[in-house]
């Protein structure tokens, strides 16, 4: 590890993941994009992303939410290609997909703010987050990460989060673990639990086990792994 990435373990793992809200309005001058909420991928090429979340929203209205997946395409594609995993291990357990496609941390930032979802109060929140935020430095990166951590937890009081390593691809692979090298710092296994599955994704050919053809998202098997991997946290948690 280089002395900068170091350095940033240790500023950003020095304080207490403290359940304190951010806003556009209290981020302080100076703090990077990634930690500023921007509603940037709400409209045009992504709207519909947007809306069918808030449909999945609205349905869960009412209802008990004991389980939020927060994320970007990855985690809304379980809708799709995880649909058949999704509907064996969580459509029983009050779970809700909050992936939006092409999301990068300050636009999960905004719809935690924006979206209606602070009546719910679920007992977990699983985080992957951050893989779309290419333009941006490890440290950045990471910087994000928490600001969505602490978001999640400032919306969903009580809530356990479980992050979820940042999954290899062939787009920015070396920059998202130098980034997972960051991030796993940030877990006290007591409100906030780190799931490495990375560490399962094993290199096949010019890519990944669990990946697709883009080299990004997931297919069917790889939301089994992520399944298998998730399930006895889960149990431990709910």
């Amino acid at each position: 590890m280089n002395l900068r990435l170091s350095l940033a373990v240790l500023s950003l793992t020095a304080a207490t993941i403290a359940p304190l809200s951010l806003s556009a309005a209290d981020t302080p001058a100076g703090a990077p994009s990634t930690t500023v909420p921007s509603d940037s991928n709400y409209t045009g090429r992504h709207a519909a992303d947007n809306q069918a979340c808030e449909a999945l929203v609205a349905a869960m209205k009412g209802k008990p939410c004991d389980l939020i997946f927060i994320g970007d395409s990855i985690t809304q594609m379980w809708m799709t290609r995880g649909k058949a995993v999704w509907d064996k291990h969580y459509a029983g357990r009050n779970a809700l997909d909050f992936g939006v496609g092409a999301d990068a941390t300050q636009h999960t930032l905004w719809r935690l703010e924006h979206m209606d979802v602070a009546a719910f109060r679920p007992k977990v929140a699983v985080l992957l987050i951050g893989t779309n935020n290419t333009r941006d430095t490890p440290e950045d990166i990471a910087a994000g990460v928490k600001a969505v951590m602490t978001k999640t937890r400032a919306t969903f009081p009580g809530v356990k989060v479980i992050l979820l390593s940042i999954l290899p691809n062939a787009r920015a692979n070396e920059k998202m673990m130098a980034v997972n090298a960051l991030t796993k710092n940030f877990a006290d296994n007591r409100s906030v639990f780190y799931l490495d599955l990375t560490a399962k994704m094993t290199p096949e050919g010019d890519s990944w086990k669990g990946l697709g053809p883009d080299k990004l998202h997931l297919t069917p098997e790889g939301y089994e792994m992520w399944a298998a991997e998730l399930d006895p946290l889960l149990a431990k948690l709910l």
